[in-house]
């Protein structure tokens, strides 16, 4: 096809369908404009596979149809972008090769990281001094172009006389994980975007860590060799012509008019509850205590920014302890499907860097450049973290700040920043040894840092044991799983449940009534005072102010679930369960039948500590009668006698030499130290 016919099927193309729109988009001061690939084959298939064959040309006259165009404002560097590309034209990053060169072709994948925006010139004005003729250069190249001679015979020194830049910045795209097989690593490409794909609205769906779609002109880069010249090898990268978002985070998803309409219509449902937990994870069976509080915290409570003070969070962080086989990485697996923007990681695979962020030598800016973690891609999403026991102790560590805080910081190579990491955690690990034991402390069992456990709202026990009932539904249901090999049907698809859960988050943020403030309050102030003891032993402490706002979150996010903007007594209720559910199985004192919430955050227990405190006071009065070395014997006596067994004695002597506090001259005795 001549040029001349191509800029003239591209002015008719244009006039037939997009006329209105071009005016708009250059009142509005916008540079471009977004036309259908299926609409240009279907009015010119000629036409269409040109665009395929030789895009440069056919998109640069496109450009100049553009230009031509007769509107007031001025359309000069319109740019044209296609999106929706045939899917033959689809190309993974591994499969790219030589043929593809200057080619037109859209890739997926995950955008891993980005460098700043820089202006690139792209053409130059030179002046001859001798005849004054004026030379202009495209610059296409990645070095500077001057002209080498002037029609009136001078060769070099001419005078630069204008310059147009271009906004540019590259980016490296990485193969989505979904789509790799076994034990290949995912390959990288450089892609390069400029001018309005870089503008500050468009260069929020190129985040690390976002899922796009990229159509552009795959092209040769020349490598420079060491000693000049350049190699015979060449580089690879993408003109971007089009990015498109694929995985958005939940204030991205687009929802349609008619699902709103049904969205609402679920909402008003007096059993939504029921429907939205049968459906979360319907290959699991039981467990709807969890799946309830898994809904929850996929809709989240409320995050509070005040103009002083710092924000409080909104996210409700969730921890499941239990058995092998218990079906935990399956729920985890499960809910990462259905909460927008949600990312999966295994413990021993996970390092500290990798979940919060590393610092990486980068080549193209030359210099360092942050590589964000797991818990910062997740950004106003879910990270669901799988064997979190199995990690070691270091990579743990990391993950207090991005718990309570909601934010990574670092301070590397030079490097000092912030990241958001406003994510919700959702974490599995296994008891200490394995499985739990039953006549054990379940709050012994779980070998995590007390620090690390109090930052969970909730956690959930779930013990694998023998009940002959139970464990007939369970087969049933497994079994019935296996015979049937087709889809599950639950009362919401997963299409619409991901639609459902955005919706809440975009548009719900409800606020506490009084009623709801009382029944949380009522609730607190009752399980503190029952901690409180007579006879002056040192008080269970039951509840503390983190199970507060725990409570306040759970409660809003059980009202979002109704698309409720307030939050009313019921919700409060249905939040008070879930955590009283959770102390009952984890913070009650067998010894005393109180709840303490000590046993899980210091691992010591209330009544333990108030023995501690006798025991100290018996090897002071001891101390006192028969001077420095104490004999074990006379303590047990004396503990006897104010109720304490022998065995705790030996338990809680063990524990003070441990911290410190007295040590063993010779065997039977102790001293202070």
């Amino acid at each position: 096809m001549e040029p001349t016919e191509i800029i003239k099927k591209f002015q008719e193309y244009l006039e037939k369908n997009y006329q209105a729109e071009i005016a708009e988009r250059a009142r509005e001061g916008e540079k471009h404009i977004v036309t259908d690939f299926k609409t240009l084959s279907a009015f010119s298939p000629g036409l269409a596979d040109e665009l395929l064959e030789n895009p440069e040309e056919v998109l640069k006259a496109g450009e100049i149809a553009l230009e031509q165009f007769e509107t007031e404002a001025d359309l000069k560097n319109f740019k044209l972008r296609i999106a929706n590309l045939p899917e033959s034209m689809e190309v993974m990053i591994k499969d790219i090769r030589s043929k593809h060169i200057n080619k037109f072709l859209f890739l997926k994948g995950l955008v891993r990281q980005k460098s700043d925006v820089r202006p690139q010139v792209t053409t130059a004005r030179f002046e001859c001094p001798s005849c004054g003729n004026v030379i202009t250069i495209l610059q296409l190249d990645t070095k500077f172009k001057e002209p080498s001679r002037c029609g009136c015979g001078r060769k070099g020194k001419f005078r630069l006389l204008s310059k147009e830049l271009v906004d540019a910045q590259k980016i490296v795209l990485e193969e989505a994980p979904e789509d790799l097989e076994g034990g290949e690593q995912p390959k990288r490409l450089d892609i390069f975007l400029k001018s309005d794909l870089v503008s500050p609205i468009s260069e929020k769906k190129t985040n690390p860590g976002s899922k796009v779609i990229i159509h552009g002109i795959l092209k040769e880069v020349p490598i420079p060799a060491k000693e000049g010249g350049k190699l015979t090898r060449y580089d690879l990268m993408i003109d971007a012509n089009y990015v498109e978002p694929v995985e958005e985070d939940y204030l991205e998803i687009k929802i349609s008019p008619e699902e709103e309409q049904e969205i609402r219509e679920l909402a008003q449902d007096p059993k939504v509850y029921e429907k939205i937990i049968s459906s979360v994870a319907p290959t699991i069976f039981g467990h709807d205590k969890i799946k309830e509080a898994l809904i929850l915290q996929a809709m989240g409570g409320v995050r509070k920014k005040r103009k002083k003070g710092s924000p409080t969070r909104g996210d409700i962080h969730i921890l499941l302890i239990g058995d092998p086989g218990a079906g935990k990485s399956q729920l985890l697996k499960r809910i990462s499907r259905v909460v927008p923007k949600a990312r999966y990681v295994s413990g021993k695979g996970a390092s500290g860097a990798g979940l919060t962020a590393s610092v990486v030598k980068d080549e193209f800016i030359r210099g360092y450049a942050l590589e964000a973690g797991a818990l910062v891609l997740a950004n106003r999403g879910l990270c669901a973290i799988d064997e979190l026991d199995k990690m070691s102790k270091e990579d743990r560590s990391a993950m207090h700040e991005a718990l309570e805080q909601q934010t990574v910081t670092i301070s590397k190579a030079n490097i000092q920043a912030t990241l958001r990491a406003e994510t919700t955690v959702l974490a599995a690990a296994n008891p200490k040894f394995g499985r739990f034991d039953p006549y054990e402390l379940i709050a012994r069992q779980i070998e995590l840092p007390s620090t690390l456990i109090n930052r969970f709202d909730l956690i959930f026990p779930i013990k694998d044991m023998p009940d002959e009932t139970n464990d007939e539904k369970m087969a049933k249901f497994i079994l019935g799983l296996h015979k049937e090999k087709t889809e599950i049907v639950t009362d919401i698809e997963t299409d619409m449940l991901k639609k459902y859960i955005a919706y809440a988050r975009q548009n719900i943020s409800p606020a506490l009534t009084d009623a709801a403030i009382e029944e949380i309050k009522d609730y607190y102030v009752k399980m503190r005072t029952s901690g409180s003891s007579e006879d002056g032993v040192v008080k269970a402490i039951p509840i503390s102010a983190r199970q507060l706002e725990a409570l306040v979150r759970l409660a809003e996010a059980s009202a979002k679930v109704r698309l409720a903007d307030k939050v009313s007594r019921k919700d409060a209720r249905r939040a008070i369960d879930l955590v009283h559910y959770c102390l009952t199985q984890i913070g009650l004192d067998p010894e005393t039948g109180k709840f303490d919430i000590d046993r899980l955050t210091s691992g010591v227990t209330a009544s333990e500590r108030s023995n501690i405190v006798v025991i100290r006071e018996i090897l002071n009065e001891i101390e006192t009668k028969v001077g420095k070395t104490i004999s074990i014997e006379d303590v047990l006596i004396e503990a006897s006698s104010k109720g304490i067994s022998e065995d705790k004695v030996l338990e809680i002597i063990e524990k003070l030499k441990r911290s410190g506090d007295i040590y063993e001259p010779r065997k039977g005795f102790i001293s202070k130290i």
